[in-house]
C-alpha cells in the first residue's frame, strides 16, 4: 500500500473511532451524573408523573409524562410529514419541470434555516387559533377513542400536543424532503427508461422502479426527521400550555412537556448537583431514545438492501 493511501485510511479510521468514542463518552458522562439523582428519587422513575425537584433532599420525578409527551408530538409530526414529503419530492424529481424543481427545492430547503423560536410563535400566535376549528371537531367527532378525549387544558385548543405536533412537522419536512430527492433522483435512468418503454404511465413508473429503489433512503430520511422531533426544544416550550394539575391525560388535546422542552425550562435548578442530576437523568433516558431509533432505522435500511 503506497504511503499516500495508508495516512488516507489512518485517518479516516480514526475519525470513525473517534467519533464512536465521543458518543460513548456523552452516554457515560450522563449516567455518572445521573446516579447520585437516581438513588436519591422518593419515585419510580420510569413510570411516576410526578416531578419535584424543588427540594434536593425530597427529590421525587419521574419520566413518564415526559416520554408520552415526547412520543405523541413525534408520532403527530411524523404521521402529518412523510406523505406530505414523499409527495413533494415525487413532484420535483418525477414531475416538475427543471427550471421549476430547483427553485422550488431551494424554497424547501429554506425552511430548514429558519430559527426553532420563530416557528414557535408562529405555532402559537398564528397556526393554533387556525387549528382550533380543525382540533374542535377532530375531538367532537372521534372524542370516544383514548388519544382525541378532551385534555386537561381544555376548552383551549392552544398549546397542545395537537398544535405541537403540526409545527414540528413543518420543521421536519425539509430534512425528510431532501434526503428522500436526493435518493429518488438517483433512481438508475435504465429502469424508468425500460418501464417507460414497456408503455408504464408516469404513476406506474414511479411505483414499479422509483419507490422501491429509494424506500430505504425515505425510511432513513424518517429516521432523522424522527430525531429531530424527539430533541426539539424551545419551539415547544414556546407552544405547550402545563396542564391543569400538573399531568399529561394521555391525548393529543393535551399540554405537557417534553423531555428537551423541561429541561431548557428548568435550567435555573441546575445550580445544584443533584436537582440537576434529575435532568440529567431525563437527557440520558433521551439520549438512549434516539440512539434506538437511528439503529432501528439502520436495521431497517440493512435489511432492505439485502433484499
Amino acid at each position: 500500500m503506497r504511503p499516500g493511501d495508508r495516512i488516507f485510511k489512518n485517518l479516516t479510521t480514526g475519525a470513525g473511532v473517534f467519533v464512536v468514542a465521543l458518543i460513548g463518552l456523552i452516554g457515560l458522562f450522563l449516567l455518572i451524573q445521573a446516579i447520585p439523582a437516581l438513588k436519591a428519587d422518593q419515585v419510580n422513575f420510569l413510570f411516576s408523573n410526578t416531578w419535584d425537584t424543588s427540594d434536593p433532599n425530597n427529590l421525587k420525578f419521574g419520566i413518564r409524562d415526559l416520554f408520552l409527551v415526547t412520543v405523541y408530538i413525534s408520532l403527530v409530526a411524523l404521521i402529518i410529514a412523510m406523505p406530505i414529503s414523499l409527495g413533494i419530492a415525487l413532484f420535483l424529481t418525477q414531475y416538475a419541470p427543471r427550471r421549476l424543481a430547483r427553485p422550488f427545492a431551494y424554497v424547501i430547503d429554506l425552511l430548514a434555516a429558519v430559527p426553532s423560536i420563530i416557528f414557535g410563535l408562529w405555532g402559537i400566535l398564528v397556526l393554533a387559533p387556525q387549528l382550533a376549528p380543525v382540533a374542535q371537531w377532530i375531538n367532537e367527532t372521534l372524542g370516544f377513542i383514548p388519544i382525541f378525549g378532551k385534555g386537561n387544558v381544555f376548552p383551549n385548543y392552544s398549546g397542545t400536543i395537537f398544535t405541537a405536533g403540526v409545527v414540528v412537522a413543518v420543521m421536519v419536512l425539509p430534512i425528510i424532503t431532501s434526503l428522500s430527492r436526493e435518493v429518488f433522483e438517483r433512481t438508475p435512468t435504465t429502469h424508468v427508461e425500460g418501464a417507460l418503454a414497456l408503455g408504464a404511465t408516469r404513476w406506474e413508473v414511479i411505483r414499479t422502479t422509483v419507490l422501491p429503489f429509494g424506500k430505504a433512503g425515505y425510511i432513513g430520511a424518517s429516521m432523522l426527521g424522527l430525531g429531530r422531533a424527539l430533541g426539539e426544544t424551545i419551539a415547544i416550550a414556546v407552544i405547550l400550555f402545563i396542564p391543569r394539575g400538573g399531568h399529561f391525560d394521555w391525548t393529543i388535546f393535551d399540554g405537557g412537556a417534553t423531555f428537551a422542552s423541561q429541561i431548557a425550562a428548568n435550567y435555573s435548578e441546575f445550580n445544584n448537583p443533584t436537582s440537576a442530576g434529575a435532568y440529567i437523568a431525563a437527557g440520558l433516558v433521551l439520549f438512549v431514545l434516539t440512539f434506538l431509533v437511528n439503529f432501528a432505522a439502520r436495521a431497517v435500511i440493512g435489511k432492505k438492501k439485502g433484499d
